[in-house]
């Protein structure tokens, strides 16, 4: 394999954290060397989360550079525009459609920006773009948004979809693995569709 770089970004509260121990479990019983750094964030207060996931057979650090994120897995599209250009040419946005107000549009000192999937798709990158909320919703817990854009990573990146739900076994507590099971098979039904 060769090395993968990973960003996931969001907001406080959607399950970055759980995403980066999964990805790291999955690099683990590939037999890779992993590096998980959540590097920016307040996720105490619903501030914006960026973690990496670097993995490969020998990995050093644990900084994903703008320019050599392979995937950006996206919770929320600001969030998805505020890093994208973290991304490869060649790399690949999971991107969830949600919004989620920061906290400039909260106090209304700032408006949601219009029109950031049609400014993200300018950039070049493949966008595999789902409503991963509604997703959740559907599977019995929007809390699963997380599991569900694994789910589509997971179809994306060239590793055995066994090892993943091995780890979601693993990672995830016992009363939640039944939704979240559900959760990554619906994304990873969805994973293969790009726009």
């Amino acid at each position: 394999m060769n090395d993968m770089n990973i960003m996931i970004v969001g907001v406080g509260g959607q399950g970055t954290l759980l995403a980066s121990r999964l990805l790291g479990n999955v690099a683990q019983k590939q037999g890779y060397d992993v590096k998980v750094s959540e590097v920016h964030g307040m996720s105490q207060r619903g501030g914006s989360v960026v973690t990496y996931v670097k993995m490969g057979k020998k990995v050093y650090s644990p900084i994903i550079e703008k320019g050599e994120a392979d995937f950006l897995l996206a919770f929320e599209k600001l969030e998805a525009l505020r890093w994208v250009e973290y991304l490869k040419k060649e790399g690949t946005l999971v991107l969830n459609e949600q919004e989620i107000d920061p906290m400039p549009v909260i106090t209304r000192s700032a408006a949601y920006p219009e029109g950031i999937i049609e400014k993200l798709r300018d950039t070049g990158v493949r966008i595999c773009s789902i409503d991963a909320l509604e997703i959740a919703k559907e599977c019995g817990n929007i809390k699963a948004v997380n599991v569900v854009l694994i789910g589509v990573l997971a179809k994306t990146a060239a590793i055995d979809k066994e090892i993943w739900l091995k780890s979601i076994e693993e990672v995830v507590p016992r009363k939640f693995l039944d939704v979240n099971i559900k959760a990554f098979n619906a994304g990873y039904e969805h994973g293969g569709a790009r726009q």
